[in-house]
């Protein structure tokens, strides 16, 4: 049985630590380096980028990393795999190029292109957007390993691909070893938020020792011929790699059972996780399907400008005071914008021991498709009641001019539709073939929380229940995807999973998110992880630039979620 592969992670996006590289290559041993980038936001961001220089579109944040570590890269023998190519992957393939010479390295660079179909929206329906970019699988990379690439760059390629690229390479397998591929996939998921998986952003962080957490090391797998994984860490690196990171990172931003890519639809309901020894979990078991005979393209557009304005209101008469300042503020706007949104993050605590705690920010979020109504004359109407206003009036921040803001929306297209080219180290250009064999996605027929009877949860737990945080029996973590809000829960016990998936209907979510009263929810069991997913269309509005949300991409609705209360079950408390 051949060796497993490690594979390491040293980025989650675009602006994630930058010494990670580095702590990655010097931590231990590693036979490849990862690193995501993008997201649908940083595709906006790179595409105004483009559109004042084109020779740019790319994460510079990656070349200054690769500026201090290219050399240590090269001496300790690890490759390099990363999508910092954004949208312009040959741009970076170049630079590189440039910069493996200045430094006297014989780094062989290669980059995977035609994820960029903005050439092509209009001819695909894809509309007029400011970015189009397809969701590449892992072939590409593969190709460009096997033809001894040192660094691959891409584009727009799923995160997961990152991992499953180096997998093919390394283990040689085929489009139809589907088990496989899912797995990778499954590992590169975990990997690919970084410090996600060894303790970022954890529920039960206090569980851990503080001194533990302040800098986690980044994750990596040990990645078999069979797909299968060991999630750990560097030794001595903070953080912590156990269960509960893995599950967590697990659950992120999946949105159901079966996760479609362009190469495998890995089914999340058949992941096994185990403690495999000290900050080391195994998983296993992972089945894949044939992937859907289409792609996903992330299109981002301009969608308007936005601004905001943060009234301080202090001491008593909390309500009043808000009452004055949205009532005044909203007279005073020479023009009203097309969308504005109030919220208070607060309460009324006049006998606070200090000035910040006696005080309520109250937030006006606008937006609209002119930038005169959001810009200077929006704030400027807030500092102009500076001294005509609610007693102790002041703000958080002076007025400014207000700021584009872009539109994310998902569209697909027939992968055959893709071109998918792998530009190897000598500049050769090899087409990469869609799968062959595909398979339309339908709805898992397994049991949804849906569907669970209310009846069913007082017979398996009679007895007494005690009114307590949805928190005291459950850990989330939470994200978005475009507008939708996903909140992945578990339990540590199987009889806690079974009470949470029974509990957790649709209907219980909207009672206990009231800001999701009137919007779809749909519930997913994966009793396999003792979780539930939850995901809520249209909570995030139009998605994170354009939402005027107090949390715009929902990461902490998993949190608001764990602290309302209802009954539970004296035996599980």
């Amino acid at each position: 049985m051949s060796a497993p592969l490690r594979i390491g992670n040293a980025s989650g996006f675009y602006g994630d630590r930058r010494a990670a590289v580095r702590e990655m290559l010097e931590g231990g041993p590693l036979d490849v380096l990862t690193g995501d980038y993008l997201a649908e936001l940083t595709m906006l961001i790179l595409g105004r980028d483009r559109a004042k220089d084109p020779s740019r579109g790319y994460a510079r944040t990656f070349l200054a990393q690769m500026e201090e570590c290219l050399g240590l890269a090269a001496d300790r023998g690890v490759r390099i795999v990363v999508n910092a190519g954004g949208l312009n992957p040959a741009g970076l393939a170049t630079a590189l190029r440039e910069l493996a010479a200045r430094l006297g390295l014989g780094t062989a660079v290669a980059s995977v292109e035609g994820d960029d179909l903005l050439p092509r929206a209009a001819e695909l329906g894809l509309g007029a957007p400011l970015t189009a970019n397809a969701y590449l699988g892992a072939f590409g990379i593969a190709e460009c390993l096997r033809a001894g690439a040192d660094v691959v760059v891409t584009g727009r390629v799923t995160d997961a691909s990152l991992v499953v690229g180096p997998g093919i390479a390394h283990f040689g397998w085929r489009r139809d070893d589907l088990d496989a591929l899912a797995g990778a996939v499954v590992a590169g998921h975990v990997l690919e938020c970084g410090a996600q998986a060894t303790g970022g952003n954890l529920s039960a962080f206090d569980e851990h020792p503080l001194e533990r957490l302040l800098h986690p090391g980044f994750p990596l797998a040990e990645l078999a011929a069979d797909g299968s994984c060991v999630i750990t860490k560097h030794p001595g690196t903070g953080g912590v790699v156990d269960r509960d990171t893995v599950t967590a990172q697990l659950l992120y931003e999946i949105t159901g059972p079966r996760y479609a890519g362009p190469d495998v639809v890995a089914r999340f309901d058949t992941i096994r996780v185990d403690d495999d020894g000290p900050d080391r979990v195994r998983i296993s078991g992972v089945r894949g399907e044939p992937p859907p005979p289409t792609t996903k393209v992330c299109l981002n557009a301009l969608g308007g400008h936005r601004n905001e304005v943060t009234f301080v209101l202090t001491g008593d008469r909390i309500a009043a005071k808000e009452a004055f300042a949205r009532a005044q503020f909203e007279a005073a706007l020479p023009a009203r914008p097309a969308e504005l949104a109030w919220s208070a993050v607060g309460i009324e605590r006049p006998d606070a021991d200090t000035e910040a705690g006696a005080s309520v920010l109250l937030r006006c979020a606008a937006l609209d498709s002119s930038p005169e109504v959001v810009g200077r004359a929006f704030s400027g109407a807030a500092v102009e009641m500076a001294l005509a206003g609610y007693p102790g009036f002041h703000l958080t921040a002076p007025p400014g001019n207000g700021s584009p803001f872009g539109v994310y929306t998902a569209a697909y297209v027939p992968q055959d539709a893709v071109p998918h080219v792998a530009v190897l180290p000598d500049g050769t250009r090899v087409d990469v073939l869609p799968p062959v064999v595909t398979a339309a996605l339908t709805d898992l027929p397994l049991g949804t929380s849906a569907s669970a009877s209310p009846g069913k949860q007082r017979q398996r737990f009679p007895g007494t229940t005690r009114r307590a945080p949805l928190g005291a029996v459950a850990r989330a973590r939470s994200g978005d995807k475009g507008g939708t809000a996903n909140v992945g829960l578990w339990a540590r016990t199987d009889e806690a999973a079974d009470w949470l998936a029974e509990t957790l209907t649709p209907e219980r979510v909207r009672e206990l998110l009231p800001e999701a009263a009137d919007l779809p929810v749909t519930v997913h069991a994966l009793p396999n992880l003792r979780a539930v997913n939850v995901v809520i269309d249209g909570l995030l509005g139009r998605g994170v630039a354009a939402s005027t949300r107090f949390d715009p991409q929902g990461k902490a609705v998993g949190e608001w979620l764990r602290g309302r209360t209802l009954d539970i079950p004296e035996a599980l408390l």
